[in-house]
């Protein structure tokens, strides 16, 4: 232990540099004004990963951008990690909200990261969190403390939808043959309290659409002789939900994973203040899923949402009309076990079924993706345990995430792999929004536990 501690005392001020460099070019794959940006953040990747110890590193072209991989094969008996990340990163916008330049990195101090944070677009998501595997190979070669094989495989276009990488992961399953996904793309509960992401929610996304006369009509020559198709619409989505905000999806819950009493109770460990929760979205009660923690309902429960709703006049002052059509896009969250496209069709026939005569309806399906669930019983979860412990002092909490990362699901499909989600980064660290950062301390500190990763995993794989 020591022995790494001393390293990343002695490169600390480069690994930031180096972070800082990479921060400074704006990758940004939703904007094609920024494509030669990303084309050199992937020459970039390549780079780092040959001068950190990879033996072989290519840029793979795809129809949309390069995904870099690169390999350090010591054995091939020896298990193999494969580590995911991206380097592509999210629109800056809206600018005038940043306190500096989204692509000129500062350090700044704060309460939540005393030993500074770098503010920039990437620096958690996912820049600063891919960059620690990095550096930990580097440690890893340069003291011959690599106990393993490892792969990288590195996108440009995860912020964008991954378009490319399903196809990338299919035609290149023998390449990409692993014991087990590494990724960095997550949080911990805070810097005193380490987590480990253990599950995912899926989602299935659609929009509606109900359409009543064949025109808008004069509310007072029309109303209450035909079908408002707002009026119905709302009376539709509110009768998505019973009394005790549960799901009325004929079969929705069907396949829903109901968590044992033991890892509940694991998740219960995670802090977690109702009052500071409340006040901090300035609402004076929560609201849910009866039966189920705060915790519970945004992480291992499934929900539905509405998104957005509009039809009729928005504009200014008055105007008497019944609306020809109203719309809204919902989207549901699921748990493992939920087949998303399975769900989108239980939608799809439950909404029409429930359309009162007078209007007709129209469910349009837009994206979704699979959950994820990786059981703490698994040796990757353990492996990742026993690292938090060496260099935190204490063991880790697994959590699952209210969120979707819908290609982990994929790389179980097509790689047969299960993936541990490593994340260093805060819920405050602001992804994707203004005055992005990430703590230098929870930088250096992935650095410091990722070859710990490696060498509990392979002796518990051995």
């Amino acid at each position: 232990m020591q022995q790494l501690k001393d390293y990343l005392s002695e490169n600390k001020n480069r690994f930031v540099e180096e972070l800082i460099s990479l921060l400074k070019i704006p990758s940004i794959s939703a904007d094609p004004a920024f494509t030669q940006d990303v084309l050199n953040t992937a020459d970039a990747v390549h780079k780092a990963l040959l001068d950190a110890g990879c033996d072989m590193v290519e840029i793979h072209t795809t129809e949309g951008y390069p995904i870099v991989y690169g390999e350090k094969i010591i054995d091939p008996n020896l298990p193999t990690v494969l580590v995911y990340g991206h380097y592509d990163v999210q629109p800056p916008d809206p600018l005038d909200l940043w306190d500096s330049p989204p692509f000129e990195p500062v350090i700044k101090k704060t309460s939540m990261h005393p030993e500074g944070a770098i503010y920039a677009r990437g620096a958690c998501d996912d820049k600063g969190q891919m960059y620690m595997h990095v550096k930990a190979l580097e440690y890893m070669v340069q003291k011959n403390q690599l106990p393993c094989n490892v792969k990288f495989m590195i996108e440009g276009e995860e912020e964008v939808g991954s378009e490319s990488l399903a196809t990338y992961v299919k035609e290149h399953r023998e390449k990409l043959a692993n014991d087990i996904i590494l990724i960095s793309d997550t949080g911990m509960i805070a810097n005193d309290t380490p987590s480990i992401t253990t599950g995912l929610r899926g989602l299935s996304y659609v929009e509606v659409c109900v359409t009543g006369p064949n025109r808008d009509l004069h509310s007072g020559l029309y109303g209450g002789a035909v079908a408002n198709p707002i009026n119905v619409l709302t009376k539709m989505i509110a009768s998505l939900h019973d009394e005790n905000n549960h799901i009325t999806i004929p079969g929705f819950y069907d396949k829903v994973e109901e968590l044992s009493t033991a890892e509940r109770a694991e998740m219960a460990k995670a802090p977690f203040s109702l009052e500071a929760y409340q006040n901090a979205l300035d609402i004076e009660a929560v609201y849910g899923e009866k039966g189920y923690t705060t915790n519970e309902r945004n992480s291992i429960r499934p929900t539905l949402d509405v998104n957005g709703i509009w039809g009729g006049y928005t504009g200014e002052g008055a105007k008497t009309v019944i609306a020809s059509k109203a719309f809204a896009k919902i989207s549901m969250r699921l748990v493992p076990n939920q087949d998303w496209q399975e769900i989108t069709q239980l939608f799809k026939t439950h909404f029409e079924a429930i359309a009162p005569k007078g209007v007709t309806v129209e469910v349009t399906p837009h994206h979704g993706g699979q959950g994820y669930v990786t059981p703490i019983d698994h040796i990757g979860y353990q492996a990742a345990s026993k690292a938090y412990e060496t260099t935190f002092g204490k063991t880790p909490i697994p959590q699952r995430s209210g969120g979707s990362i819908p290609i982990v699901s994929l790389f179980e499909k097509e790689l047969s792999s299960k993936t541990i989600l490593m994340g260093f980064g805060l819920d405050s660290d602001a992804i994707h929004s203004p005055n992005e950062h990430f703590g230098v301390w929870n930088y250096l500190k992935g650095i410091e536990t990722i070859p710990y990763f490696y060498k509990y995993f392979t002796e518990i794989h051995s």
